[in-house]
């Protein structure tokens, strides 16, 4: 578990389904990341036994009202998204529901994990990759201090298109 001034970032539960559901539904959230809407909330509990289960993945909790609203999470580098991501680095990805976003709370938890990446794991690098006309995920890059790295053409996501996706890097320092 990770605590930051707003947020807890942990390991999702079974209990967080209808939650999850209630923000992955929404059809301006997971299309932007390269995913689908959740169509049920049995879907996003299977998300949370799979997808959400790998080590490093987190509920972005509200302090306030312990209610999950998003997700982020450290994709260790492994040449699978990337040949450029590689070595002792990773990525991290991430998604906030829409009622919050322009809070300021998804550079909250990427702060987070780029402390834990850079302090704890010993990454000498970080990744943010978004896809291209995805403004608020380059913008929530920018914010944390990662710089444009490279472009890379004809890129598949989970929606079964080819995407441009654009490569993002900070260093740890």
């Amino acid at each position: 578990m990770i605590e930051t001034e707003r947020l807890i970032l942990r390991p999702w539960r079974d209990e967080d389904a209808a939650a999850l559901y209630r923000y992955a539904c929404d059809p301006e959230v997971g299309p932007a990341a390269g995913w689908p809407p959740h169509e049920s909330v049995e879907q996003s509990l299977e998300i949370i036994r799979t997808v959400f289960s790998a080590p490093e993945t987190y509920a972005v909790v509200l302090r306030e009202t312990g209610e999950p609203v998003g997700c982020c999470g450290i994709v260790p580098s492994d040449g699978a998204h990337s040949d450029a991501v590689y070595g002792s680095s990773a990525e991290i990805g991430y998604w906030i529901g829409v009622p919050y976003w322009g809070r300021g709370l998804i550079p909250e938890a990427v702060e987070a994990l780029a402390a834990r990446c850079f302090d704890v794991l010993g990454m000498s690098a970080l990744w943010i990759v978004h896809y291209d006309g995805n403004d608020k995920s380059r913008r929530v890059a920018e914010k944390c201090g990662f710089a444009y790295h490279h472009t890379e053409y004809g890129k598949p996501s989970l929606l079964g298109d080819m995407r441009t996706e654009h490569f993002m890097i900070r260093y740890g320092g």
